[in-house]
């Protein structure tokens, strides 16, 4: 059921106080005020520093006086709608809260309603049983559209946008209220004298500001392209068949949002590098959670923040959400020694990730498997576990090409490229990078250019984890060619094939 048609069944079904949580106050109140008006009754609207606005009759009453403002209510014939903004801050108060219950009892044989309008939920126990909060949503995929083609027209050059280039606005613009979105527009009208393609950036920027005061999850900017990614091939074929899913013509089509994936394998092999890449690639924003902030010292206080962050991810929607290291975050979440706070934590969060609907892509990435709930490997959790292994030697060729063309685009030619994916072996992507940037070091120091010489003399100097780490590794390996996982590499699928027909 839509907001407008809920709104309009309660209000018909004489529901005495409605409590709306929007930051939308101007949008909301435009929605109520036609709801109203289709249902033949006035509105009158209420703030702290103007009192009453919009009736002459009854302009600034109630000014700077909350108990006066309800007892307005009783005095206006019967047949109207009462906004109270902010209204709020004042439920603690005990003269308020009598005068509500009052209210309710007399409200509810009349069709008469009052409405809260406030930023978030804050409702005092004594008054849960009288208020009703219905949820404002943000604006959907049309009003979004209507309000882009408006933009468009109001442009002082006419220039039309592609369906696919508005698309990709259209579904950046997701979760973001109207007046942020109307803000961002005329940004971008005012910059270019129009919109285009690459104004999703400016979209992605403004979501960035909606969650800097937020305390649990980070917008983590990306410039990582797909192709900064070395080897891991089948996983790369999988994520860009998937770069048009969150598209109005991907739901037309019928095509349920991409639910998510859990990278799974070896330190340093590119799994969190594949987060940022897909944000980039998709043009979503990524948030990243950090587990530990959802936990706190107060009793209750974790759930909450657990459902506070799900509530921000949705509203940002389309968007990444990466959980990286998630075996460590929910390694104890059998464990008794907290009073179970985390096992409700991890059960909110597998609830959700279960049955949402929202298009919140999760990205989480584990390097001890063993440490992992089963639950969270159970099918519906995510779309596909990947295994990420260590490079084989074409992979490691195109890691060194990636780094290198990074530090070095001008000269690439001057290393020998494949000698040093050779001299190798059972390097990770991470270990790689580490060798590259302690042979710039030495050139360096010597006051040259490092070359391929210096590389290899780096990495005789580091012990990779696969030699350090060989148990877990092995445990790794054997679990996913078991068939627990799919193997982002498609030599490492090769290698599989061929070790289950020895």
């Amino acid at each position: 059921m839509s907001f407008e048609a809920e709104l309009s069944l309660t209000l018909r079904a004489r529901y005495p106080i409605v409590y709306i949580p929007s930051h939308e106050e101007e949008r909301a109140e435009a929605v109520i005020t036609t709801i109203a008006k289709s249902l033949s009754r006035g509105v009158y609207i209420w703030d702290f520093v103007d009192g009453y606005q919009g009736n002459p009759t009854d302009a600034g009453v109630g000014k700077r006086n909350p108990l006066q403002a309800l007892e307005l209510v009783e005095k206006v014939a019967q047949g109207a709608v009462f906004i109270l903004r902010d209204f709020d801050r004042f439920l603690d108060d005990v003269a308020i809260a009598r005068k509500l219950r009052n209210l309710a009892r007399r409200l509810k044989s009349e069709p008469q309603n009052i409405i809260i309008l406030a930023s978030q939920v804050n409702i005092p126990d004594r008054l849960g049983e009288v208020i009703t909060i219905l949820e404002f949503p943000l604006p959907e995929t049309a009003e979004i559209r209507q309000e882009i083609q408006q933009m468009l027209a109001s442009a002082q050059d006419k220039a039309q946008l592609e369906s696919s280039a508005l698309d990709e606005l259209v579904t950046s613009s997701q979760g973001l209220s109207l007046d942020r979105l109307r803000r961002v527009l005329a940004k971008a009208i005012a910059e270019n004298g129009y919109l285009r393609a690459d104004d999703v950036d400016l979209i992605l920027e403004e979501k960035r500001q909606s969650i800097r005061q937020t305390q649990i999850l980070d917008f983590y900017p990306s410039a990582t392209e797909i192709s900064d990614i070395g080897g891991l091939d089948n996983l790369k074929e999988w994520l860009l068949r998937r770069g048009g899913s969150f598209s109005e013509r991907a739901r037309q089509y019928g095509l349920p949002h991409p639910r998510g994936l859990l990278l799974a394998g070896i330190q340093g092999t590119g799994k969190s590098l594949t987060a940022k890449a897909i944000s980039h690639h998709w043009h979503l924003p990524l948030l990243r959670l950090d587990v530990g902030r959802l936990f706190a010292g107060l009793v209750g206080e974790s759930e909450s923040r657990t459902r506070q962050m799900i509530q921000l991810a949705e509203a940002l929607a389309p968007c990444v959400l990466w959980i990286d290291e998630i075996d460590k975050a929910f390694s104890g979440a059998d464990s008794r020694g907290d009073s179970g706070t985390t096992s409700r934590v991890f059960g909110t969060f597998l609830t959700w990730m279960a049955e949402k609907t929202s298009p919140v892509f999760i990205v989480a990435t584990a390097n001890n498997i063993r440490q992992l709930p089963p639950e969270l490997l159970r099918k519906g959790r995510f779309d596909e576990v990947f295994f990420v292994g260590l490079p084989n030697q074409m992979e490691r060729q195109q890691i060194f090409n990636v780094h290198l063309g990074k530090f070095r685009p001008h000269n690439l030619r001057a290393y020998d490229i494949d000698r040093l994916a050779y001299e190798t072996p059972d390097f990770s992507g991470a270990e790689i990078e580490q060798a590259i940037i302690e042979a710039m070091h030495i050139g360096f120091s010597q006051d040259r250019d490092f070359t391929t010489d210096d590389i290899l003399e780096a990495a005789s100097q580091i012990v990779p984890l696969a030699q350090t780490a060989q148990a877990e590794i092995q445990f790794l390996q054997e679990w996913a060619t078991s068939g627990k996982a799919r193997l982002a590499s498609r030599q490492g699928i090769l290698n599989a094939r061929m070790k289950s027909m020895e």
